[in-house]
């Protein structure tokens, strides 16, 4: 018998290393070209790319071209949380297709299934609410050191 696994897309996870990437240079640098956080975080230049337009498009981020361009934070990282990032990323947040969807199943009034997961839906929503960017980024800058210390 297998583990059910409820995961979030590589968007979402590497939307989120991005965003909390920005809210770290927030007040301390205007913009941040991609390539800087591509090589902080081993994700594709490209890649960022195509989560920057989601995110431009919620109104999370903003970009200038040219010399000198770069992204930023649209809002202070602490008015941003990490749930708008999933939801900008993954259009919603449904552990289930019918708390998207009710239409495609005739038991939705009464399924009790249904308020099982609507609840999860409601706890996995009010975790990501909690976070903000600027919580996170915190934690980044509080982080550990690496266990494997190679100075001399």
């Amino acid at each position: 018998m297998g583990v059910m696994k409820i995961r979030f897309s590589t968007r979402s996870r590497y939307g989120l290393r991005f965003m909390i990437e920005l809210a770290t240079y927030y007040g301390k640098k205007d913009l941040v070209f991609l390539r800087e956080i591509a090589e902080k975080e081993g994700i594709s230049e490209k890649y960022l790319t195509q989560l920057a337009i989601p995110l431009k498009a919620r109104g999370l981020i903003s970009s200038r071209r040219g010399a000198g361009g770069g992204y930023r934070l649209s809002r202070h990282p602490a008015q941003i949380t990490a749930k708008e990032v999933v939801e900008a990323l993954e259009g919603g947040i449904f552990p289930v297709d019918c708390l998207e969807s009710p239409d495609i199943c005739s038991r939705t009034s009464f399924c009790a299934a249904r308020k099982m997961w609507k609840e999860l839906q409601d706890k996995i929503s009010e975790t990501l609410e909690k976070f903000t960017l600027e919580n996170l980024a915190q934690m980044l800058t509080n982080s550990p050191p690496s266990p494997i210390d190679f100075s001399i």
